[in-house]
């Protein structure tokens, strides 16, 4: 029988950082959302139009869309059609594979992006970056550069 170690338990300090990262993200989470719908779309839907707006011909395949925005493919693949039913984007046959499908940004998907990203930037701004500071912005930069770095089991 294997035997396994003993849990690492958090510090009263650790946990206190834990839950303030926890209760801080899900609450910027909210106001951000918040922000957003004033433009009919949330953060998600967001963070697809400025994916596709930033790659190449303002196009990019479904699998590496979900990457980018770290969403699962049904869950990207729900937002997407219902952002297509709303005009923002569009599903195309990838032509050099007829098995891929690309997410294109229409015309109408980029203009709401233009009209909502400065709301979005000043919110951002206004619960994020002014309250933290930059010697603490810096941390963050670092931290989580760090937790990305951390490979999966």
């Amino acid at each position: 029988m294997q035997q396994t170690a003993p849990p690492r338990w958090l510090s009263p300090e650790q946990q206190r950082v834990w839950r303030a990262y926890l209760l801080g993200s899900a609450r910027l989470s909210e106001k951000l959302d918040a922000d957003l719908r004033q433009f009919g779309i949330d953060l998600a839907e967001y963070e697809i139009l400025v994916c596709l707006e930033e790659a190449p011909e303002q196009r990019i395949r479904m699998s590496e869309l979900a990457q980018a925005v770290h969403q699962s493919r049904s869950r990207l693949t729900h937002t997407v059609a219902r952002m297509e039913k709303d005009g923002l984007v569009v599903r195309r046959t990838c032509p050099t594979d007829r098995r891929g499908v690309w997410a294109e940004l229409t015309p109408a998907g980029f203009d709401l992006l233009v009209k909502a990203a400065p709301s979005h930037v000043d919110a951002v701004r206004r619960n994020f970056l002014d309250p933290v500071g930059s010697s603490d912005y810096a941390a963050i930069g670092r931290a989580f550069d760090a937790v990305l770095g951390v490979e999966d089991d």
